[in-house]
């Protein structure tokens, strides 16, 4: 078959199943099974391999099962890099580079990433600031293989520990980052499927009211920060207002930030003592 009817054939296979972006996913899966961009495919017209044809139907079932796109092709791009993406990891979203953007104009030479899944926002910001150091942690050890490896990948120096939060972190650092779970458990079943059925329940909910780990994340702010320092954490839509009050009772400064879409995506907590 020709890469241009297999281009086309792969589309429709998703638009019958119900994909939206049905060309876009087919020309990402497709451009994995080639190595190459998916830009490029419009400029290639060559018959696929048997080897070729066999993994692209296998990825193009995957994703009409609803498999996210980056569970199939294996890696997600992300603010500079690119990074490995497992069913044990948080797909890493474009809108968390918002987060990345902030704390990078933020004075830090040290710092802390609580549920640290892929890695994707503490290298991204290793890799912008040359000397800093710093930290990510998860609960999940397959999360942090991964996160090890895409440190390793992308060349940065970075310390990986199993932990529950905070549980067993020492010393203090200038920031602190996080994208924890905050979807509510009531808000589950009303999620998509390619991220209700795929992606780790552990990274996307905390079974309760969205906001357990953000109480966490406030109450031992203050025991982990530099002097001056600043939380950054990503929130769902409605929670600014009762992120920021967990953060004010500590004593912090807060702001919100919102995303591209106009919606409140980033809370940003300043601790002065």
């Amino acid at each position: 078959m020709r890469l241009p009817q297999a281009r086309a054939e792969a589309a429709v296979r998703l638009r019958a199943a119900g994909i939206e972006g049905a060309a876009r996913d087919g020309d990402r899966i497709l451009a994995a099974v080639l190595g190459v961009e998916p830009g490029r495919l419009r400029t290639l017209d060559r018959d696929l391999t048997a080897d070729e044809l066999a993994l692209l139907d296998a990825g193009i079932a995957a994703r009409a099962a609803r498999q996210p796109v980056a569970q199939i092709t294996g890696f997600r791009d992300f603010y500079a890099h690119r990074f490995r993406v497992t069913r044990d990891t948080l797909d890493p979203r474009p809108e968390t580079e918002m987060l990345v953007a902030a704390a990078l104009d933020l004075p830090w030479t040290s710092v802390l990433d609580l549920g640290t899944g892929t890695g994707a926002i503490l290298i991204s910001l290793l890799a912008a600031r040359a000397g800093a150091r710093g930290m990510g942690t998860d609960i999940s050890e397959a999360a942090l293989d991964v996160a090890r490896g895409n440190a390793q990948m992308i060349g940065v120096t970075a310390r990986f520990q199993r932990a529950d939060w905070y549980d067993g972190v020492t010393g203090r650092f200038d920031l602190i980052v996080s994208n924890p779970p905050y979807i509510a458990l009531s808000e589950m079943a009303g999620l998509s499927p390619d991220v209700r059925d795929w992606e780790p329940h552990g990274a996307l909910t905390d079974g309760a009211d969205g906001l357990t780990a953000y109480r966490a994340i406030a109450a031992g702010a203050c025991g982990h920060l530099s002097q001056g320092g600043h939380v950054l954490v990503e929130i769902g839509p409605t929670q600014a207002a009762a992120v920021s009050a967990l953060f004010a009772a500590q004593g912090a400064e807060t702001r919100v930030i919102r995303d591209l879409d106009g919606r409140d995506r980033v809370v940003i907590a300043r601790f002065s003592a």
